[in-house]
């Protein structure tokens, strides 16, 4: 997948320019820079992920790609199920960071704390529900339909699709943070 391709999954979200979001378990940011593509240079993004070198690689890719202050990238080398301050946020991306969990309900219920009322939550997941040593529980898209209620957000609408040759596919949805 390249750049194109992210934004590609993240586009037929609709999300509101000059927002507040967090890429949890951002890595190197291949979706962080999609999510900025979206959300344009007046939104804040919160690059969370436990690699400080990752987020660095980060930085550096902002810079190339974006000709703009970096001041609205903030990194945040921890865990995100761990100990984290953010302010309240329009959003949660999760792009391929929930399948490294077995007990998905419970990283749902904490990270739904750091929501604003209303709010989103941008899945992305391989589309299968067995996985492997790299992936190793991965959530199709009907498992987290059933899912996502259970942990406090509304039914999830399925996006968009990408085939994958590793793991047959991904996809995006979007649930909304319920009261």
């Amino acid at each position: 997948m390249n750049h194109n391709d992210h934004v590609a999954l993240l586009q037929p979200a609709g999300l509101t320019q000059g927002t507040s979001w967090a890429d949890f378990g951002a890595g190197a940011g291949a979706f962080t820079l999609a999510l900025r593509e979206v959300l344009g240079p007046k939104s804040d993004i919160y690059a969370v992920d436990k690699d400080r070198a990752r987020l660095i690689e980060l930085q550096r890719a902002w810079g190339l790609r974006f000709d703009e202050d970096i001041s609205r990238l903030h990194t945040i080398p921890v865990d995100f199920t761990g100990s984290l301050i953010l302010p309240a946020l329009d959003g949660i991306l999760m792009a391929n960071a929930l399948h490294f969990f077995k007990d998905k309900e419970v990283v749902l219920r904490q990270i739904r704390s750091f929501i604003k009322p209303g709010g989103a939550l941008l899945l992305i997941e391989y589309n299968v529900d067995s996985g492997n040593d790299w992936v190793p529980y991965p959530l199709r898209f009907e498992t987290w339909h059933n899912l996502a209620p259970l942990a406090g957000f509304s039914e999830p609408r399925l996006l968009a699709t990408a085939p994958s040759s590793f793991l047959g596919g991904f996809y995006s949805a979007l649930a909304y943070l319920q009261a």
